[in-house]
């Protein structure tokens, strides 16, 4: 690492510490020529990624337009700003993990939707209406009487005993 104030190339570490949630390393270095101290940042370099549009356009993935949808659907509505960033976190860790580089708009739509469904019944209405392009109240009504009958469903097999397992159990080795 060259000395931003010498420019000599001989520098050495004397302190790492983790940095960012452990997203990254912050070194302290001294320079062995001018004996002056100064601080590095290590990250690591991520895929840029890109976000096939429903046109077949693309553009580079931006989080904090994923945040500013999910803060209009959640206006006024008692959710926290952590649970949202959550959700645009594992969007886009899940689109880093694929490892392709792209993201269709449909599957960030799609886990929005979902995520919000599972958060807040309003947020979720607010935000299908404009996402699944409701042409009229009609629509938008039959969207709300979907979601209330997936409500009642989801606690009716909630309250039910579960009879069969429903994935093979081992038996614990000692």
């Amino acid at each position: 690492m060259r000395c931003p104030y010498c420019g000599a190339k001989e520098t050495r570490v004397f302190d790492s510490r983790p940095a960012d949630d452990g997203e990254g390393i912050r070194r302290r270095r001294e320079c062995e020529t001018c004996r002056r101290r100064f601080t590095t940042f290590e990250r690591v370099e991520r895929l840029a990624l890109s976000v096939v549009k429903r046109n077949g356009s693309r553009e580079r993935f931006e989080q904090a337009k994923i945040l500013r949808g999910l803060h209009l659907a959640c206006e006024g509505r008692p959710v926290d700003d952590a649970a949202l960033q959550q959700i645009a976190d594992d969007i886009e860790r899940a689109a880093l993990e694929a490892g392709t580089g792209t993201i269709r708009s449909r599957e960030i739509g799609d886990v929005v939707i979902e995520r919000l469904r599972q958060l807040d019944d309003v947020a979720y209405v607010r935000f299908a209406s404009v996402y699944r392009r409701l042409p009229d109240v009609d629509r938008l009504v039959e969207e709300i009487q979907a979601l209330k009958a997936r409500k009642q469903m989801e606690a009716e097999l909630a309250s039910q005993v579960l009879l069969i397992p429903l994935a093979p159990q081992r038996p614990e080795r000692n």
